[in-house]
């Protein structure tokens, strides 16, 4: 049975507001009437303080609804926009623990929009930290959605209607989270299912003329006390709201975006003339008078979505900036000295007359939301340049990363769409970070001074590499997909082991935490206790990604490595050197020294190897991967990479692939092991460049030999196709 969805108004007390007369004149100017009038934009420390308050209030004072409420879910969407630039954690953290006691779950009702709106902040998590749980469960949901979509009218009193959009306020609930959802998984249906349904829902309840939503098909009749049509001031700020929620992510060349961006400034442009005096909008918006109480949802709603057009240029700064800040103002003064945001209309009940102390935490998101728009607006002021990514090619490409050239740890970098400060590291060019971009699609990224920005979140670490001397000086490196390991010249003469290999080990991973600090402490990473293992057999073999110097017939290949240097250690990139000392390779010494990094959110590490030989002429590297006796799943590709599923073990099937630019061609070469080679031609001191990747059957992201072999030539054709990056001072 589907959850009812409360009206603004008893309908008793709809059908009295829609009779009787309004009397008096809107509110008398008051003080905050006259502070408003004369806003000036607050800098953006006194803008952040004002929100961690508001949001810490709120904390301290839980609600009695449901966490997959959509109270508490548009509440989340505030708390997500001040965890985007709050230095603290705490904001962060507490939308994880909700998320953990949702189990990562949306509401109870299938199609209700309501029982979606929580999905906008899983997805946000899962933007932040990349843990595919955080939104496994929404996208089981929505398949389900797309494969019955439950078509039909929406005539709002028809049973059965709020399975469908019928309602104004559902385009801030629900379509954000399915366009949300599509931009991380580059599933476009779910973006299209959105797109559509917002239409199908606009067509039937915007008043063209107007440019405004009626709630919902029982109001095309009704007027106000002073004859104008019913426009609520929070159903419209709900659909404004939404319109900026999904403008966030629909690609700029999106066939669609320009018709969103026609609805939005067409909204825009008639909500700013509806603005009172003191800064605030009414609850009924064309008859202001006969709802004369002051309403901070609404009004927050509107604010946050005036301020963001202002700062993406979309709404002209000189008509709208004034007015975003007398709006931002009026709401200032409606909050209390411990953080309580009050004026707040309750649900359901009549918005003529409301308690002013009235509160509540959907308010509480709106206030967020518009509080991060304010901030960026100070913050513009510290912008010291734009970076712009473009992506050329017809790929998807997921955690891109990009090195912005030049730059430094003194510059912020923010992302322009959706004001979230991004997580960057110190590169040895330039300043990383990373993007998600669609097929074609381009992006903006501001600068900012760093001593001019209040504070940064807090980063988790996502790339690890250390020496483990407590392991017989192992060498390992992981991020939060993959874990690999070599040995150290220590095991060589270990008489339980006496190991002598310079191949690349696989440790098999299904959590997005850095694991191996403490399977290494356990000593029992052989064994799985939930968060993977390593069942990978390296041996004295190439592993997974390993080389040796081939001369067409024999594979020959160095000893473990002898000598390591750490370059860089997270938060988003681990980048180390091994040396190797030299060894025959049929009658030619070769040494080497090999960089690796392993950016997060990749299974790929890049293998940067120099060869020095005192023999002038090319050095001919095969790279391998070693083939396991029972049946795997083999693919080469002419364009440069190979690609290995492994037989099924007990605990699942391990996957290999190497990508080798440029590579002359492909072999199998037959020793003591099978090894699968990738050929390519080294000139001595100069970089050879090739590129080893791992996944497992069991992380939930490669179901089989074709998934992975999907993977591997997205990473390959991105790696041949990079992304264009230009750097704006």
């Amino acid at each position: 049975m589907q959850k009812p969805r409360l009206s603004l108004l008893p309908v008793a007390a709809l059908c009295t507001a829609l009779c009787v007369a309004a009397a008096g004149l809107p509110m008398p100017v008051s003080a905050a009437t006259a502070q408003a009038a004369t806003a000036s934009l607050p800098s953006a420390r006194a803008t952040l303080n004002l929100m961690e308050k508001v949001a810490d209030w709120q904390l301290e004072h839980p609600t009695a609804y449901p966490r997959d409420d959509w109270t508490e879910a548009v509440g989340d969407s505030g708390f997500m926009a001040l965890a985007g630039i709050s230095g603290s954690g705490r904001f962060r953290d507490a939308m994880l623990a909700m998320g953990e006691h949702n189990q990562w779950k949306l509401g109870p009702s299938m199609y209700h929009a309501d029982d979606q709106a929580v999905g906008q902040t899983y997805a946000e998590l899962y933007q932040m930290l990349r843990d595919p749980h955080q939104i496994a469960a929404m996208r089981a949901q929505f398949d389900a959605i797309l494969r019955d979509p439950r078509e039909g009218s929406l005539d709002f009193l028809l049973p059965g209607v709020q399975q469908r959009w019928s309602w104004c306020d559902a385009l801030f609930m629900a379509p954000p989270a399915w366009a949300r959802l599509s931009a991380l998984t580059g599933d476009p249906r779910y973006l299209d299912f959105a797109i559509e349904r917002w239409w199908k829902t606009s067509d039937y309840l915007y008043d063209k003329q107007e440019h405004l939503f009626f709630r919902d098909s029982r109001y095309f009749a009704q007027r106000e006390a002073n004859g104008k049509k019913v426009f609520w001031g929070r159903g419209n700020g709900w659909v404004l709201g939404g319109l900026v929620r999904m403008l966030q992510y629909i690609p700029e060349n999106h066939p669609q975006r320009a018709r969103f961006l026609q609805q939005y400034r067409e909204m825009a442009e008639r909500i700013v003339g509806l603005q009172q005096a003191d800064g605030l909008w009414r609850s009924s918006l064309l008859d202001p008078a006969s709802y004369p109480s002051r309403e901070s949802s609404g009004s927050g709603l509107y604010t946050y979505a005036l301020a963001w057009g202002v700062n993406q240029g979309l709404l002209p700064k000189e008509r709208f900036e004034s007015a975003v800040l007398r709006a931002w103002a009026a709401l200032g003064s409606h909050v209390h000295a411990d953080g309580k945001l009050v004026h707040v209309q309750p649900i359901g009940q009549d918005p003529k007359k409301f308690d002013p102390e009235s509160t509540d935490i959907f308010a509480v998101g709106a206030f967020l939301l518009a509080g991060a728009e304010v901030y960026r607006m100070d913050l513009e002021r510290a912008r010291t340049g734009t970076v712009t990514v473009s992506n050329a090619t017809p790929l998807r490409r997921s955690e891109e990363s990009i090195e912005a050239p030049g730059l430094g740890a003194d510059t912020v970098v923010m992302d322009a769409l959706t004001s979230r400060i991004l997580p960057t590291q110190k590169v040895e060019h330039g300043l990383l970070f990373q993007a998600d971009l669609a097929p074609g699609e381009t992006r903006r990224y501001l600068l900012l001074a760093r001593d001019k920005v209040p504070a940064q979140p807090p980063v988790v670490a996502r790339a690890h590499a250390r020496f483990v001397p407590e392991r017989m000086d192992d060498f390992a490196w992981e991020n939060d997909k993959i874990a690999h390991r070599v040995y150290g010249p220590a095991i060589m003469t270990d008489p339980r082991e006496m190991l002598v290999s310079s191949g690349v080990d696989v440790w098999s991973k299904r959590t997005s935490k850095l694991v191996q600090d403490a399977w290494y402490a356990r000593g029992d990473y052989h064994l799985d206790k939930g968060e993977g293992l390593d069942f990978y057999h390296v041996g004295t073999s190439r592993g997974c990604g390993g080389l040796g110097i081939y001369d067409g017939k024999t594979l020959y290949t160095s000893k473990n490595y002898a000598g390591w240097k750490i370059l860089a250690d997270g938060p988003l990139r681990t980048e180390f050197e091994l040396r190797f000392d030299a060894w025959d390779a049929g009658g030619r010494k070769v040494a080497e020294t090999r960089r690796i990094s392993l950016d997060a959110g990749s299974h790929f590490s890049r293998v940067d190897s120099r060869f020095a030989s005192p023999t002038p002429g090319p050095i001919e590297v095969g790279v391998g991967i070693v083939q396991r006796k029972e049946e795997g799943h083999y693919r080469e590709d002419r364009r440069g990479w190979m690609s290995y599923w492994e037989p099924t073990m007990e605990a699942g099937n391990n996957a290999c692939a190497v990508i080798l630019p440029g590579a002359t061609g492909f072999t199998v070469n037959k020793a003591e092991y099978t090894h699968y080679l990738a050929l390519g031609n080294a000139k001595p001191e100069q970089s050879f460049v090739y590129y080893l990747g791992a996944g497992w059957s069991r992380s939930g992201e490669f179901a089989d030999a074709a998934a992975w072999d999907a993977y591997v030539a997205n990473i390959a054709a991105r790696v041949t196709a990079p992304v264009s990056v230009t750097v704006s001072r």
